[in-house]
């Protein structure tokens, strides 16, 4: 199966990642395809890692999770071993749902969800006992404008 991202399998993955719940038959009718040829397409696409997973998008709001922290870390060291340690941390904690090395003065972003500012703070403790840090600087979100996972598929035509 040719695996090149087309129309037809841009159209199917700008159903699919606004609704992966979507029944093979449902999402062949949106791209106008049958339903064999789509599930071939889908297959395809998710063998290639193109389609990394399929999840449930949960809102933070009603389970109580309600404060997401941006945590900006700057580190004076930069040697293998405290990166590997730090990836560790990251790993081990949960309430990290986003960690990215940066370019510039920043070093690392995480992004945290938690239920309250003492919970945060619970974190950060934990978080200095069990790695050396420079400089870590914390952002609450006050209003999320915008936070989506669905990418910009049109960008691409």
């Amino acid at each position: 199966m040719d695996t090149s991202i087309d129309a037809k399998n841009l159209k199917i993955l700008d159903v699919l990642q606004k609704d992966a719940s979507i029944s093979i038959d449902e999402l062949a009718e949106k791209v106008d395809l049958s339903r064999n040829a789509c599930w071939r397409r889908v297959k395809s696409l998710e063998e290639n890692g193109v389609i990394s997973q399929r999840v449930a998008i949960l809102n933070p709001e009603p389970l109580g999770l309600s404060l997401m922290v941006y945590a900006l870390i700057r580190h004076s060291e930069h040697d293998l071993k405290w990166v590997e340690k730090l990836r560790a941390v990251v790993e081990d904690t949960p309430e990290i749902i986003g960690a990215h090395r940066m370019s510039g003065d920043l070093d690392y972003i995480l992004r945290i969800r938690v239920k309250s500012v003492e919970d945060y703070d619970r974190l950060y403790k934990k978080l200095i006992q069990q790695i050396n840090l420079s400089d870590i600087s914390a952002s609450f979100v006050m209003e999320s404008i915008k936070d989506t996972t669905a990418l910009p598929l049109e960008a691409l035509t």
